[in-house]
């Protein structure tokens, strides 16, 4: 699992998720919600946490730019918008983390 940058300032995914990306931006739920629910975004696949009750979502919104929603074990949807080339690079650590399982 990579290191979660402390102090920086920029956006971290909470240490459920297996992988860290450096340049990632948290959207606002108004913003994700409505992005992800666009005709335009895509659906590229969703992972549960055998543990808990978190799951992640992984959208392609743009030609460059992808949306990972969070959904809370409480039900609350966090949004993060990141580079298309970032994510696919720490993608295979989800596919391989062991308490996480793609949903199909």
């Amino acid at each position: 699992m990579g290191t979660r940058a402390s102090g920086g300032g920029g956006a971290s995914f909470p240490d459920v998720v297996p992988f860290d990306v450096q340049c990632l931006t948290r959207l606002s739920w108004e913003l994700g919600s409505r992005t992800v629910a666009d005709d335009e975004s895509t659906l590229r696949g969703e992972w549960e946490h055998t543990g808990t009750s978190w799951t992640l979502s992984h959208y392609r919104v743009t030609a460059n730019t992808d949306i990972v929603r969070l959904r809370t074990p409480v039900g609350r949807e966090r949004f993060y918008g990141v580079a298309q080339m970032d994510l696919e690079a720490v993608l295979p650590n989800l596919e391989n983390a062991p308490y996480w399982r793609r949903r199909e």
